[in-house]
């Protein structure tokens, strides 16, 4: 299922152009006035998820789409809220936590909003064309011409990945801002297949069909190795000569883990990389950023918000065209 599901995502997404042309109408339209950033950012990144799990994008004022996007956006606010730490520590308390209800009943409204999109795929599903991830999965793939296919498409798409070669220092500046941003600090919840014990500590095995409800969660600290002293001649300020060598060409360093690492490393890691990279130069290469009139550079808070993952603090910027 990862090979199926990694094939697929390279398949239906890794260096596809056009996905970032959408946010650049987005900041375009503010003609370089200010403006809250992060919602037109987060509705362009989900409807490239989108368009690449069900073959079709959403328009930004279908309600159906910004309803999804909210959801799982406030369930991300509501997993890193101090009542559901509390309620992590004493499951006990559910009944009284609010935000534990709030939280049931977003993915409650997810499973059926998805249910639903998934059954209109299903009606309209054509074996010979898949659309998108879902299709993938309700089109049996049992040929070697479509594996054929397969490799055909995805050898195409790597003269993308040797222009990411071609800019080391814009490719630093990415990994060295996910290296800092620390956006994950903890990782994501998993829980061992069979009881072990490690140093000295028992880790009771999951649930096959509920791993975070049963057995021990283990919560990797990214943080730990992402500015860990001894890795990184600079951890706590942004240094791109972090990942380039003394020509200025771009080196991969073993205590970059922004995606994790191991087995279980993110799904998503290669699209991820892809899209930040699409996403960073075409924003650069059009727009120069700078604060509202009257705020210096040094005036923006950089404090992440406190939360499951670190969000940037509510600010506003000006993109202003370079063209």
């Amino acid at each position: 299922m990862r090979r199926f599901a990694l094939t697929n995502l390279r398949d239906f997404g890794m260096g596809k152009k056009g996905s970032e042309e959408k946010i650049l109408e987005v900041l375009e339209k503010h003609e370089g006035k200010a403006f809250d950033t992060a919602q037109p950012v987060l509705y362009a990144v989900s409807n490239i998820i989108s368009a690449i799990v069900y073959g079709s994008r959403f328009e930004y004022t279908d309600p159906l789409f910004t309803g999804m996007v909210d959801r799982v956006n406030e369930s991300v606010h509501l997993t890193g809220s101090a009542s559901i730490q509390v309620y992590n520590m004493f499951p006990w308390l559910g009944p009284w936590i609010n935000d534990l209800t709030r939280l049931k009943k977003n993915i409650a409204d997810m499973k059926m909003k998805v249910t639903e999109l998934v059954r209109g795929l299903k009606e309209t599903l054509n074996p010979h064309m898949c659309r998108g991830f879902v299709d993938s999965f309700l089109v049996p793939k049992q040929t070697l011409e479509v594996q054929e296919e397969i490799s055909r498409v995805i050898g195409s798409r790597q003269t993308l990945v040797e222009d990411r070669k071609n800019l080391p220092y814009t490719d630093a500046v990415i990994h060295e801002t996910q290296r800092l941003a620390n956006i994950a600090p903890m990782s994501i919840p998993h829980t061992t297949s069979r009881d072990v014990t490690f140093q000295g500590y028992f880790i009771k095995k999951g649930s096959h069909t509920s791993p975070l409800l049963q057995g021990t969660s283990v919560i990797p600290l990214l943080t730990s190795v992402l500015q860990d002293d001894s890795e990184w001649e600079s951890p706590h300020t942004l240094t791109p000569s972090h990942f380039l060598d003394e020509q200025g060409r771009f080196v991969k360093r073993d205590a970059f883990m922004a995606f994790s690492a191991g087995r279980r490393v993110c799904l998503g890691e290669g699209l991820a990389r892809m899209e930040l990279f699409l996403f960073f130069t075409s924003l650069l290469q059009h727009f120069r950023f700078s604060p509202p009139p009257g705020v210096t550079e040094d005036d923006l808070d950089l404090t992440p918000s406190v939360e499951f993952t670190h969000n940037p603090s509510p600010h506003q910027l000006c993109a202003v065209s370079r063209v």
